[in-house]
């Protein structure tokens, strides 16, 4: 069943253009990653896709009543909400349909009518058909798993990760058709993100969604769709296939390239030698030309992006921690900790949103002050931050600017030097982008832009916090390949794993309390030890559980013992105490089912307040009556 269709859409702004008569569709079922370079146009289709933008051309056709939510990148909530309130007030049919009926019953109470009772009946079926009766316990569950435990919170009090789980929360609560994502692991700490994969693999409706996390990809999405040189390819299958076969589809367009090459400079030539009147069969061999000419034309759109710039020296000491101790209130950063860095390592930190991460990194670099302890940083030592904030520079800046105003030359690992300008065109800015405003770029430019501020200052310790958010793919894969050969030191804060565990050497893991764990290996490898400790631990509490009974047990047996010197028999039952335990065990299990059948009928929205009030009565009397005889089963069976 189709969903969703996008025939011959295109969008350009001024001479820029982002994608040309593209076609893709979505079907039930379907679990859908849009791939692109930063600047492709994926949140532009996005917005088309939601009626915020509008195409130069094409069509969008979504199957009618189709059920649709949106996560943006920056969702927008009312501030003075609360959380449970801003749940309340989003689009859930579930969360409304509870509402409408809570308020219609209470009508219906006070002036029933027969309106109100035929209103109540349609609500009753849709609150079925839509499982709303636990809604209050739907809204927690989904809440806890996202961290956001106090629901009481005002929105213009939560944190922009807050505010992304908030969004995150309001949309899974719709349950809609087609649920549709723009980078939704931004923000999120890697319980939350597992938390998320397990409950979209499960999802049984359609899912088209904007990701970098590849991990995530791969374990939530059974298609890939790829916007590149302004056109749309499809992939059916995970990440790696996706790899495999675009390396395929690229080395076919290089090979077509260059026969269309070749075959322009033949037509080129004949075309040349031509006399000005011509035959009908010559006209249509030039019209066939323009053809040939454009396809040669065409310029090659696997541009990489090149990072290669300088290193400055790095000498023997480079930082060393002592006995670095940090906290806010009653809440423990560090308590204590030590660290000597040496040349070359790469480190992952890793823990909880809120939990120190940022706090500690701050340290290092002398922003934030420690409570006791030292950081000693060594004289060779140049720093390169990339912080969570990204640029802080004039909307109205030129592209260009930004960079002229760290140096109008950089110096390259090879010993050469490049332009300002060449740079930029080397970190895939265009010339036309490079003289364009920093306010005209998308959400991944300015990142990557950011990250060629930070690297034209020639770093020897990198610290990287959260460098994957809003980075495309392909940026990411060019920084992994710079960052393995970096010859200094790098600190990344990351819940990107694939990107951590293609990194780092080993883990600091924030585990709270002041503890960090300095863990040897990569990020999956700690996560496994960590399940693998934690289920040690859970084996040995039950061992002690077993243990402390078995205790208690032979406590209780040698009481008597102890106690008398004679042990007593135990009284046999009589008669008619073995028929009334029978009569028991055969009435229990009856009052138990009468039990469970007024429960459901309780529960399936009634209307009549008679008839509420006397099933009310009888669940009483029949729950008093369970305890009275479970007691007394117990007292025979002893």
């Amino acid at each position: 069943m189709n969903l969703l269709s996008v025939n011959q859409l295109s969008k350009s702004y001024g001479d820029k253009v982002l994608f040309k008569n593209i076609n893709f569709g979505i079907n039930y079922g379907d679990k859908v990653a849009l791939i692109a370079k930063n600047g492709s146009g994926k949140s532009t289709l996005f917005k088309i896709l939601q009626g915020q933008e509008i195409a130069d051309s094409g069509d969008v056709v979504f199957r009618k009543e189709l059920r649709i939510s949106f996560l943006s990148q920056e969702p927008e909530l009312n501030e003075t909400h609360t959380i449970l309130e801003a749940i309340y007030a989003g689009d859930s049919e579930m969360v409304k349909t509870a509402i409408d009926y809570t308020r219609l019953v209470e009508t219906h109470y006070a002036n029933p009518t027969e309106k109100t009772e035929n209103q109540l009946d349609i609500l009753t079926n849709k609150m079925n058909d839509l499982e709303a009766w636990n809604v209050e316990t739907q809204i927690m569950l989904v809440c806890s798993n996202l961290g956001l435990d106090d629901t009481t919170q005002i929105v213009s009090t939560l944190s922009g990760g807050q505010k992304k789980r908030l969004a995150l929360a309001q949309v899974i609560l719709n349950e809609p058709d087609l649920l549709i994502m723009d980078e939704p692991t931004n923000h999120l700490d890697v319980t939350v993100i597992e938390w998320l994969e397990d409950y979209l693999r499960s999802y049984k409706k359609s899912i088209l969604l904007v990701t970098h996390d590849r991990y995530f990809l791969d374990e939530v999405c059974d298609k890939i769709i790829e916007i590149d040189n302004y056109s749309m390819h499809e992939y059916k299958g995970n990440f790696q296939y996706y790899m495999e076969k675009k390396a395929e589809r690229m080395m076919i367009e290089a090979s077509e390239l260059d026969k269309a090459k070749n075959l322009y400079k033949r037509e080129l030539e004949w075309v040349r030698k031509q006399p000005r009147a011509r035959t009908t069969k010559s006209k249509s061999r030039v019209d066939a030309f323009v053809d040939v000419e454009a396809k040669a034309r065409k310029k090659s759109v696997d541009k990489k992006i090149e990072l290669s710039v300088k290193v400055e020296r790095i000498g023997s000491k480079i930082i060393e921690v002592t006995k670095l101790q940090k906290a806010f209130g009653d809440k423990k950063i560090l308590d204590p900790f030590s660290y000597t860095f040496i040349k070359g390592e790469k480190i992952g930190i890793v823990g909880p949103n809120g939990i120190g991460k940022s706090t500690f990194i701050n340290m290092l670099q002398g922003i934030e002050p420690p409570d006791a302890g030292k950081v000693s940083v060594g004289d060779t030592i140049v720093f390169g931050y990339y912080s969570q904030k990204g640029i802080q520079v004039a909307d109205d800046k030129r592209v260009i600017e930004v960079v002229k105003d760290i140096a109008e030359f950089i110096p390259l690992a090879n010993g050469t030097s490049l332009s300002a300008s060449a740079l930029l065109t080397r970190f895939n800015f265009a010339p036309e982008v490079q003289y364009g405003h920093v306010s005209k770029l998308s959400g991944g430019e300015r990142r990557r832009l950011y990250l060629l501020t930070v690297l034209v200052r020639n770093p020897n310790f990198l610290i990287l916090d959260e460098p994957t958010n809003d980075l495309d793919i392909v940026t990411l894969q060019t920084l992994e390949e710079f960052l393995l050969d970096f010859q200094g030191c790098v600190l990344i804060v990351s819940h990107d794993r694939y990107f951590l565990d293609r990194l780092v050497d080993h883990v600091f893991a924030f585990e709270g309390n002041g503890v960090v764990k300095d863990f040897p290996g990569n990020y999956s490898e700690y996560r496994q030890w960590k399940f693998d400790s934690e289920d040690e631990l859970e084996e040995l509490e039950r061992e002690a559980k077993k243990q402390k009974t078995l205790e208690a047990k032979v406590e209780e047996v040698a009481k008597p013992v102890l106690e008398t010197p004679v042990l007593t028999e135990k009284k046999k039952r009589s008669y008619k105490e073995e028929k009334e335990l029978e009569g028991l065990e055969s009435e229990l299990p009856e009052l138990e089912k009468k039990k469970t059948d007024i429960e459901n009928k309780l529960a399936s929205g009634l209307t009549d307040a008679n008839e509420i009030e006397k099933l009310s009565s009888q669940f009483s009397f029949i729950l008093k009556s369970i305890d009275e005889k479970t007691m007394r089963w117990l007292e025979l069976q002893d």
